[in-house]
């Protein structure tokens, strides 16, 4: 054999060996990248850090969070579509991944065959509030405010398509009157817009809001879920307050493009599940106004599969559109 020949073939045994060596690297051996597809300040942003700081402290590897806000969540769910399948780029999601299929059909992705779900994080209670500005104390003070201003009264969202963004539309739909919806970059955008009173309502993040409630920069009404919030036991829910049948809870759950081997997965939900149960972490999110989840990959999927029905008959029902 010809020393070429030999040289060559031993570096290509090198490399080889190198390669071997690279992907037995146990999972993970670098830094993750959890995409969050709103401004900084929102649940989703809050909520990815609590993962993150998680995940940080489990595999002392960092988790590195990246805002990438727009198109009501979906540039930063493209992105992450968009990235590599190896477990090392996660993403998180809140209701509004559950409704764009209902209202953008260009999304430029499949919900469903491009991502896989690793586990729902945390549900929480919006909260009704008004600028101090608007006259009103109660809901049904609300409802003949608006009813008496078509079109008028002006409510304040994170984004087409969100839970904030459902929240009033639903309440438009269900108390016969007519709200103008004003879409914001984000749950913090919106909060600081109606604090400014360039809105009037807001269908807002418990999050972001309950610290504007207390110091009076803003006026809370009512909680939008089924039942009441234990941060606010005294308010009221919507339905109670005055609109019987309304109810609105947002959620934020955590994905992996669609390829990302099972098992990163599987161990990705494994440590949230172990990671939410303990007393800090319940703490932690008690604290923002949410009851943390943390299930499984399988149980998430049949979660969005209702989800994405459920909201997919509203919109259709309530006639909202994409903006």
């Amino acid at each position: 054999m010809k020393m070429n020949q030999r040289v060559t073939l031993l570096c290509v045994a090198a490399l080889a060996m190198v390669s071997s060596l690279t992907w037995a690297q146990p999972y993970p051996s670098k830094p993750i990248r959890i995409i969050v597809p709103y401004v900084a300040g929102g649940p989703s942003d809050l909520f990815a850090r609590a993962v993150g700081q998680l995940l940080t402290e489990a595999w002392s590897q960092p988790a590195i969070i990246e805002n990438r806000p727009g198109a009501s969540g979906n540039v930063g769910v493209l992105a992450a579509v968009r990235s590599p399948a190896d477990g090392y780029t996660l993403n998180t999601v809140s209701i509004a991944f559950a409704v764009s299929p209902a209202m953008d059909s260009k999304l430029g992705y499949d919900p469903v065959k491009d991502l896989a779900p690793i586990s729902l994080l945390a549900s929480i209670n919006n909260i009704l509030v008004v600028h101090p500005g608007v006259p009103v104390q109660s809901v049904k003070e609300l409802i003949a405010f608006a009813a008496a201003r078509p079109g008028q009264v002006t409510f304040a969202s994170g984004g087409a398509g969100g839970a904030q963004h459902l929240a009033g539309e639903l309440f438009s739909n269900l108390a016969n009157v007519k709200l103008t919806h004003i879409p914001y970059k984000g749950s913090a955008p919106g909060v600081t817009a109606l604090i400014g009173g360039e809105t009037m309502v807001g269908f807002a993040d418990m999050v972001v809001t309950l610290p504007h409630v207390k110091s009076g920069r803003l006026r809370a009404l009512a909680v939008t879920g089924a039942q009441r919030s234990a941060s606010v036991p005294d308010l009221p829910t919507v339905a109670e307050a005055g609109l019987p049948g309304y109810a609105v809870t947002a959620w934020f759950g955590l994905l992996a493009p669609a390829a990302t081997p099972p098992e990163i997965i599987s161990r990705i939900s494994a440590e949230i599940q172990k990671g939410f149960k303990t007393p800090q972490m319940r703490e932690r999110f008690s604290a923002l106004g949410a009851d943390p989840v943390g299930n499984s990959p399988e149980q998430f999927a049949a979660f969005l599969k209702t989800e994405m029905t459920k909201w997919a008959k509203l919109v259709k029902a309530a006639g909202i559109k994409g903006e």
